[in-house]
Formats: structure tokens, sequence, C-alpha cells
């Protein structure tokens, strides 16, 4: 065995790996113990805009420096400025939760740093997750003409989505360029990245149509349809037809089979983001949630979001592979390889050439927990909530807003829209808890999302009592006393 000491920059006669394998594990003992006392720990940040930026360098230094020296300045400066997302009274947006395999797989994603282009550049990660797609696929009950890919985030994956959309409408635009008139249909409650995407590729904001939605936040299809109706009489082509499976704002569960026949009466591609609410498919008592999402031509699920895997992690099936294909393949020589006819090369689905090795973490995860697991921990999010709902349903002062199918509860106090900002405020800046918000008619709503895998009964219990105890503060000041409803 060689004793050849490795010699990195200016830092002459440092053995690397040695220190490398040092600060390892203590890099691992912090992590423990951070999970062992993360309720210890502020869930938001209390630095001021720019705090962070005037404590560091204005250049970076010219001699290397310890790993050692780098970590305590990480936790003296660095730690203290973070949001803690893996905070189990993390209840923001949604709560997204690493789990330690899912974080012990990033750390060999990171020491093998793959690119996961390829079949050839990577073999092990182009067929793991073809195998770890196929497992999800069957705990969702899809059937296997499903074929799945792994992109980012689902902001990517909905913008794939309609590239292959426009793809099928329009098979000379890949050619000639985009015809003009081209149409999308999202919902009010839709994700905006639905519409971002629609803009990127060229439809122009003007040709997204934002159908109403009903009592329960969920898409019209009589709407839609009208909708469809006009456009085509207007000489449009429509193309694309979002439908949301757990919109981010209210987590609404959209019809999507009455929608699919909307879909498929005028030959419209049907994309559902499910990017939130599709995890819970998982389950076979919340299976009803994905009732006709088999019609739709391609589905978003992000585990990150709710699947216990680190972000990120945004997984795309559809029906239709080919035309993802033909709207994205495009190689230089220098990536051609003699087996290309017999694999999968997964940067031909996508515009990203470069894609992170993601399937790792989701064996780690999947295989860690089971379905038994996994499923054990999606129902405490989903009791959780349904807690929470009870609490505030039983309260005079408070309302729910929307109703409360997943793990999203949409709430406020009935002491008008600037009372709640005040109370939203006062709760994040204690630290203890970390909520946000939306705006559902017009009206200031608070949003309470469970989904950590540490979050308890108790985390939920303590999270309310914080919640009416600032709500009692701020009405005994008397400010808001005449504020409207």
């Amino acid at each position: 065995m060689s004793n050849e000491t490795t010699v990195i920059g200016s830092r002459a006669g440092i053995d690397e790996l040695e220190e490398f394998r040092t600060a390892a594990l203590g890099h691992i003992e912090w992590i423990f113990d951070f999970f062992k006392t993360v309720r210890e720990h502020p869930v938001t940040s209390r630095i001021s805009p720019g705090e962070l930026i005037s404590t560091l360098p204005e250049s970076a230094p010219e001699s290397g420096e310890p790993l050692d020296c780098i970590f305590e300045d990480f936790k003296r400066q660095v730690f203290p400025s973070l949001t803690l997302w893996n905070h189990p009274r993390f209840f923001a947006y949604f709560a997204i939760s690493s789990t330690p395999p899912s974080i012990l797989a990033e750390l060999l994603s990171a020491a093998m740093n793959v690119n996961a282009m390829l079949w050839k550049s990577s073999p092990g990660a182009t067929e793991l997750e073809q195998v770890t797609l196929a497992w999800l696929r069957q705990w969702l009950d899809l059937d296997d003409g499903f074929f799945g890919i792994i992109y980012d985030t689902a902001s990517v994956g909905v913008m794939q989505a309609i590239n292959a959309a426009r793809e099928w409408t329009d098979p000379e635009c890949r050619t000639r360029g985009m015809r003009t008139g081209l149409t999308v249909y999202v919902s009010e409650q839709t994700h905006s990245s639905s519409e971002k995407a629609a803009i990127t590729l060229g439809f122009g904001q003007e040709n997204v149509r934002r159908i109403a939605v009903d009592g329960d936040f969920r898409m019209r299809p009589e709407l839609l349809r009208a909708a469809i109706k006009a456009d085509i009489a207007a000489g449009k082509k429509p193309c694309c037809i979002v439908a949301s499976v757990g919109s981010t704002s209210t987590s609404a569960v959209e019809p999507v089979r009455e929608i699919a026949d909307v879909a498929e009466e005028y030959g419209v591609w049907l994309h559902v983001d499910a990017a939130y609410g599709g995890c819970a498919a998982v389950l076979q008592e919340m299976r009803h949630i994905f009732d006709g999402v088999e019609r739709a031509h391609s589905i978003i699920i992000n585990p990150h979001k709710w699947l216990y895997v680190g972000f990120d992690c945004s997984v795309l099936y559809t029906r239709l592979p080919e035309i993802f294909r033909r709207a994205s393949s495009l190689s230089g020589e220098y990536l051609k390889t003699d087996v290309d006819g017999q694999v999968v090369n997964y940067m031909d689905y996508g515009v990203q050439l470069g894609r992170r090795f993601r399937a790792l973490k989701l064996w780690y995860v999947f295989r860690y927990y089971g379905r038994e697991g996994v499923s054990a921990m999606l129902r405490e999010s989903l009791r959780l909530a349904q807690l929470l709902k009870g609490l505030i349903e039983s309260s005079d002062e408070f309302e729910l807003v929307a109703p409360v199918p997943l793990s999203l509860v949409c709430f406020r106090h009935r002491g008008g829209d600037e009372f709640n900002r005040r109370l939203l405020a006062e709760v994040n800046a204690s630290g203890k808890a970390f909520l946000s918000h939306t705006v559902v008619h017009d009206r200031f709503v608070l949003r309470f999302a469970i989904g950590n895998f540490q979050t308890s009964e108790n985390d939920v219990l303590e999270t309310w009592r914080l919640i009416r105890s600032a709500a009692e503060r701020i009405a005994s000041q008397g400010e808001f006393r005449n504020s409207s409803q």
C-alpha cells in the first residue's frame, strides 16, 4: 500500500484523505446531535438581510484552510442563518423532510460524483432509476405502461410535460418553430410553475386560461369545456390541461376523471400535478385521490415533498415517453455510444444534460422503511392534520377556510386580514414554529403543512397553543377589535 502523501494546492504535506476521514466522522456526529436536539433550535433564522454577507471575507482565501476550521465557521456563521426545513415544527409551504437513509445516500452520491446522463456514463445510476421508479409506480398502482423519469423539481417537470404536449399537438414545432394560438388550461389554484413554464416555452401569458374553481377550490370541468370550445371557435389550438391533486394553496384534489373526459373529447394533452398529493396515493385508503389519473398523458409526483426523500427529487410518469424524447433529444457525436439502441439514456427526456444520481436516495429510503414504514409516516401526518382540523373547528376564534383532504390545514382567525398578518408574523418571530400563508377569496389565510418525519402530536399541540396565545395577546391590545371579518 502506498504511503504517498496527497498534495493539494499550497497545502503541501497534508494527507487530504485522512483529514477527510476525521472531518467526516465529526460531521456525522454533529448531524446526529442536530436530529437529537433539533427542537432546541429556532425553526427560522433571526438574522437581518445582508448580515451573513457582512461577516464573510470579500474574497476567497489564497491558501487552503483545514476542514475543521471551515466546519467551525459553518456552525458559528452559516447554521444560525438557516431556516431549518428539517425541523419537526416547520409547517410552512410543504414540510419537506430528509430522513437519515436519504442523507447517507446523498453522501454516497456526492462521493461517486456520477453524471447519470447516459447509460454508458453510469450504467448503475440509470438502471437503479428504472428499478426505483418501477417500485414507486407499483406503490401508486399505476400500470407498467407508465415510463418514469427523475427531474430535480416539479417546476422543471411541468415544463417538460408542456413541452411534450406542444410536440404532440404541433409536431412541426421542433423544426419550424412554435405556431401561434396554442393554449394551456390551468385552474385558479394551479401552481404558478405551470404558467411560468408556458411563458418560458413561448405560449405567452395571454394564451394561459385560468379556469374558475368550485367551493372546494377544484377546477370546474364544465367551465374548462366551455373555455376550450370558445378557443376553438376563435381559431386557437388547445394544447395542454394541467389538473392538480393536492394544490399548493389549499391542497385541493381536482376531479381528474371528469377533466380527462374533456381532454379526450377535444384531443388535449392532460398533465396531472400531483407533486404533493400524489405521495398519499401510496396508501390504499387514499387511492381515491388518483381517480382518473391513469388516463393522464403525464403525472408529476415529488418524493422530496412527502415521501421522506431529501430535496431535490421529482418524478414524472408518462404514457408517451417517445413524445418526450422527440421533443428533447439532441446529442452531439461525443455522446453517442454503441449501446444506444438497447438502453435508456435519460438525457434524451429533458433539457438537462447533467443529471445527479437521485435514484440512490429513493433506493435507500424505500429499502430502509419499506412500504409499511413509509405508509405509517404518511398516516401519522394525515392523522395530525385531522387533529388540528378538529381543534380549529371547536374554536370560536378560528375558522377553517378549505377542506382538509391531505395534511395541509388552511385556517384563519376571525379578526380579519391585518389581524392574521400580525398573528403569522408573531408566531414565526418566536422561532418556535414556522407557518406560511396564502390568499383565498381575497382573504389572508394561514397554512399549516404537516410532513416532517419527526413531527409528533405534541409538536402540533404546542404550536396550536402558541398560535392561540399569540392571538389572545394581539386581541388584548384592542387594535383589531372592530376589524371586519
